[in-house]
């Protein structure tokens, strides 16, 4: 295949990718967040799948863990697993919360206690993507994201569902973490740009 192949089916690629990814209101709308300043994040991690396969969380670690340690031991197969949980509990987040102080006026944070409303952010479906130079695919992630009331988690107010946000630079990210993070900052810079769109419009 000739390099000028090569990169005409990867812009194809990527643009199906760009084109396919949304964000999607399931239910409620964005008028109760007119006036509001602050909101509380809560991350959950629970239930997901990964892959097209759609295997457990657990089977996903186990196959991660099977790959690396096949390539290059045990101790760097550890050492994954350490910077998945990290990634997890850390990096992912900090991305989230990073892109939505970036591009909407309503400040976002975990550390919040009052708060009229709370954003619950869960991803439903992971797919890690994969990384070879000039030639790579990004990590695509669905979440679901219900806006409920801080004293009041049962009132829910809006359910918004991301469809395959990429994680991608363009050129390519090599780590399957950073990929994924990548797909979270996305996340919330498409929510985000929503929200302030009907929030602040005239």
């Amino acid at each position: 295949m000739t390099m000028k192949k090569t990169l005409f089916l990867f812009l194809i690629t990527l643009s199906t990718c760009l084109m396919a990814q949304r964000v999607k209101v399931i239910s409620g709308d964005y008028n109760f967040l007119k006036g509001e300043k602050f909101l509380k994040v809560v991350f959950k991690f629970e239930g997901v799948t990964f892959a097209k396969k759609k295997i457990t969380e657990d089977q996903y670690i186990a196959e991660r863990m099977e790959d690396i340690e096949k390539t290059d031991g045990k101790e760097e197969a550890e050492k994954w697993k350490k910077d998945w949980e990290y990634s997890k509990d850390k990096t992912f987040q900090d991305k989230f919360l990073a892109s939505w102080n970036k591009n909407t006026k309503i400040e976002a944070s975990t550390n919040f206690e009052k708060t009229k409303y709370t954003l619950i952010v869960e991803p439903t479906w992971i797919f890690q993507g994969w990384f070879a130079g000039i030639m790579n695919d990004p990590a695509l992630l669905n979440t679901r994201m219900s806006f409920v009331e801080t004293d009041n988690p049962s009132h829910v107010l809006m359910v918004v569902e991301g469809i395959k946000a990429t994680g991608d630079n363009v050129i390519g990210i090599p780590n399957n973490n950073d990929r994924i993070a990548e797909c979270y900052a996305k996340t919330s810079k498409m929510l985000a740009l929503k929200v302030d769109h009907y929030v602040n419009k005239k």
